[in-house]
């Protein structure tokens, strides 16, 4: 009887706080002055926001006039004791099941895909335990971690037809509104750190509107404008305002499934074909607070890491300067923080061979091409200026302190965007108009065909494009099908059954090759053979800068 009475106690009190916590939710006032994200469709906004202010006025003094010593910032504290990082994730699932169909279709469309998932789980490695760390510091449903595979595929380079950009896929809009600067140098979209902190401030603040984590979302996609319009046209009919209830454009409506899809293939992806390799429970970076800018090459050599590894952990820098408002922040591998305090502890050298210029009135490009010693397409290229351009505008120019600006281009070391969805079919004719920024490399990249069959295609001279032109786009490589029926068909075989390495391994010497494959970097082929990254470009003669292509043959060393 009294064991009874103590449950009943227990059980009440329990109540209670529950009810309290529900209260406080509901009591919570929605803020009235926060940016509507999609009052206007994507396609309006893109007329009247920018991705980056290239006419932000940014004045950079020489480096070594600057202090060069480095303030380290404490690592994230570990969290929970399973030393696997999906484990932990899979703790913290709250969302209760959708009913709808599109979930099973979008499952259906990843496990045909393991190589594509693979890509995209192996990226994630390098933002996953900070994420998880933040989603569960504001008591947010672990699915929420996954946000960024539906939005991004965890590419830091994604950058949509509407301007967004980032992991967490920020218009430039919105990303103002949550205090993400955007200038010529830096683009907070794309900071790990600060574009995280602004998705889940704005997440929160969604959920407090509507007080679901579906319609969060659905916001989150399509505007809180527009859900709130959708919302209130169904209460005028007296209909349902749950997420499944709304009238929403397909890319809305299919959201939330595809985010469901994801949760249940890491709830259990041998399920569908799929293996998810074990992220460790720990921080991936440190990070490293800068008292002086430098160039992102030598930070990178100085941290010890390969530049495409440097740049996808700070994608935020994208010109070949660390440089931005205020102190710049770093993020390197937690084992490479101490390297690079102490190497740039004991470099004597100029940090930088960067600045910036600004031009006088009528000055011509070619002209301050000459000044500085850099060719007028690299010239052009840095600072984003369309190709027919030829007079400089009042915008900061990015230029070389010294006449050696032909330092490689950054766009080469991060991952190419990858569609999360749709794929061009084979041989498919598209018409791609250039758009503020856009250059013949980076359209014959975005498209899978080399400069010269894009110039081939339209009859071009020259590498010179102009705002608006119209290209016609012929794919070479074969991709994927695109339609949802078509990802019905069977899985097909794991992922690493299609890593098999190519060639037998010599029973003396114990190599074996490797043949590169799209989305292959040297950083994610020495974790796969887990060999260390330097040994994997001593042994292949491969520099810090080397771009690998689809079809490249590495030699693996391994131990016997």
């Amino acid at each position: 009887m009294r064991l009874r009475a103590v449950l009943f106690f227990i059980l009440t009190v329990m109540g209670l706080l529950s009810a309290t916590t529900a209260n406080a939710w509901e009591e919570s006032p929605a803020t009235d002055n926060w940016f509507v994200q999609s009052e206007q469709p994507a396609e309006e906004q893109a007329d009247f926001v920018s991705p980056v202010n290239p006419d932000a006025q940014v004045s950079l003094r020489p480096a070594e006039q600057i202090g060069s010593s480095p303030t380290l910032l404490g690592l994230p504290g570990f969290g929970g004791d399973d030393p696997d990082l999906w484990e932990r994730i899979r703790a913290g699932f709250v969302l209760s099941d959708l009913n709808s169909p599109l979930i099973k279709e979008h499952e259906a469309w990843y496990a045909a895909r393991p190589e594509y998932v693979g890509r995209m789980m192996e990226r994630s490695q390098r933002y996953l335990f900070h994420i998880v760390e933040e989603v569960e510091k504001r008591g947010m449903p672990t699915e929420i971690a996954l946000l960024p595979m539906i939005e991004s595929a965890f590419n830091p380079k994604a950058y949509s037809t509407s301007r967004a950009s980032g992991i967490w896929q920020f218009m430039p809009a919105t990303g103002k509104h949550f205090g993400l600067d955007q200038n010529l140098l830096y683009d907070g979209r794309r900071d790990v750190l600060a574009a995280t902190d602004a998705a889940l401030d704005y997440l929160q603040k969604l959920y407090n509107m509507f007080g679901s984590w579906e319609l969060a979302l659905a916001a989150y996609n399509w505007g809180e404008g527009s859900v709130g319009r959708a919302i209130a046209k169904n209460q005028a009919n007296g209909e349902p305002t749950d997420y499944l209830s709304l009238r929403m454009p397909p890319e809305t409506r299919n959201y939330v499934p595809k985010l469901m899809a994801v949760k249940n293939i890491v709830m259990n992806p041998a399920a569908y074909g799929l293996a998810l390799n074990t992220i460790p429970n720990s921080p991936y970076f440190g990070t490293v607070k800068l008292k002086q800018r430098m160039d992102v090459a030598l930070a990178a050599r100085l941290a010890e890491v390969p530049l495409d590894e440097f740049v996808a952990l700070n994608p935020a820098y994208n010109k070949p300067l660390v440089a931005g408002i205020g102190k710049p922040t770093l993020l390197l591998p937690v084992d490479k923080v101490n390297n690079f305090s102490l190497n740039l502890e004991n470099y004597e050298r100029p940090l930088s061979s960067w600045q910036t210029y600004t031009p006088r009135r009528g000055e011509k490009l070619l002209a301050i091409a000459k000044q500085f010693g850099i060719s007028l397409a690299r010239l052009k290229e840095l600072n984003a200026i369309s190709g027919r351009k030829n007079l400089a505008s009042d915008q900061t120019l990015l230029v070389p302190i010294t006449k050696s600006g032909n330092a490689p281009s950054l766009a080469a070391h991060i991952p190419e965007a990858e569609p999360a969805f749709e794929l061009a079919a084979p041989n498919h004719k598209t018409t791609h108009t250039v758009a503020k920024g856009d250059t013949a490399l980076n359209i014959a990249k975005r498209y899978g065909v080399s400069v010269a069959q894009l110039k081939a295609q339209n009859h071009l001279k020259s590498n010179n494009l102009a705002r608006g032109q119209k290209l016609t786009v012929l794919a070479a490589a074969k991709p994927e099908k695109t339609l949802l029926s078509q990802a019905k068909q069977a899985p097909e075989k794991p992922l690493k059954a299609k890593q098999e390495v190519l060639a037998q391994a010599s029973s003396s010497t114990n190599h074996s090759h490797y043949v590169v494959k799209r989305g292959d970097t040297v950083f994610s082929i020495a974790r796969r053979f887990n060999v260390a990254v330097n040994d994997l470009q001593r042994w292949n003669k491969l520099s810090a800068h080397y771009d690998l292509q689809p079809g490249n043959k590495l030699m693996i060393t391994r131990k016997s």
